[in-house]
């Protein structure tokens, strides 16, 4: 922390929900580092947007920042740990990724072996670009509090919880669990019947929401390319607690097979999504 009381913190990496969180943290007065090293030129611009500084080289980023945020897809949060605990990092990591409580426990052994500080965090929501957005970030283990401040009184919510590291993380694979694997089931359920030919008299047994859902799923559909991977951390989560987890696998595979629409707007719902799907088939 500074003279004027600002908290230096390092973002890696900002993608969309990455950055309006960090967005969160400038508005909030403090210091947001960041490297575009390896980043696109629409990642930098959105980070130039936000006011975040870029210095360029991670060990800049670890250099000069009190606090470290983790905010990427979920198959890189172990290699982002590995990469800050290689340069010695000695502040407060924070782990906000969408990985189960195992993942996070091992990314948390990862970089308190070098003697940093260990926070488990887990966003539920959209990015948080408004109040309207409802967004939660959860945050648990015994080092918790020291990360509270940062976040200001911005639209992000913040909630510390009563429990060890693996607990936010834990919330965050029962929340993504329903909401994001009943919409990769939603997806698979329309294809099947449009394989079948009963598309029509199917969707006429829904209700509005459902035929809602349906129809909206394109937003699914361009954020696959992350969720595959998310469904993996949920089967994994199940699988320890000795539950099956063949229904979550089942969904990562639903959203491999829609990976060619990553971060497209314009990314198909409904039947059109239901027939991609279909086309997607490894022998197809």
């Amino acid at each position: 922390m500074d003279e004027q009381g600002r908290t230096t913190v390092g973002v890696l990496h900002p993608g969309a929900m990455g950055a309006a969180v960090a967005g969160v943290i400038v508005e909030a007065g403090h210091q947001v580092l960041w490297t575009s090293e390896d980043r696109s030129q629409a990642t930098v611009e959105r980070a130039e947007h936000l006011g975040l500084e870029d210095v360029h080289w991670l060990n800049g980023v670890v250099n000069q920042s009190d606090i470290i945020i983790s905010i990427c897809p979920p198959h890189a949060a172990l290699e982002v740990a590995e990469d800050v605990r290689n340069m010695g990092y000695q502040g407060v990591y924070v782990d906000a990724n969408a990985v189960s409580p195992e993942t996070t426990r091992r990314v948390g052994k990862i970089v308190e072996s070098v003697g940093a500080m260990f926070v488990d965090g887990g966003i539920i929501g959209g990015p948080p670009v408004d109040a309207q957005a409802g967004t939660r970030l959860f945050l648990s283990g015994p080092e918790a509090a020291r990360v509270t401040h940062v976040f200001g009184d911005g639209p992000l919510r913040v909630e510390v919880l009563d429990g060890p590291v693996g607990a936010a993380s834990a919330l965050k694979m029962a929340y993504a669990a329903w909401t994001k694997g009943t919409s990769a089931l939603l997806a698979s359920v329309m294809a099947l019947a449009v394989h079948e030919g009963v598309l029509e008299p199917l969707q006429a047994q829904w209700d509005p929401a459902l035929l809602k859902r349906a129809e909206g799923l394109g937003g699914a559909a361009a954020k696959a390319w992350r969720w595959a991977g998310e469904m993996e951390e949920i089967a994994a989560s199940f699988q320890a607690a000795a539950l099956p987890d063949g229904f979550h696998l089942a969904a990562a595979e639903v959203y491999r097979r829609l990976e060619q629409f990553k971060d497209d707007p314009q990314a198909p719902g409904g039947a059109d999504l239901a027939r991609h799907l279909l086309a997607g088939q490894p022998d197809a």
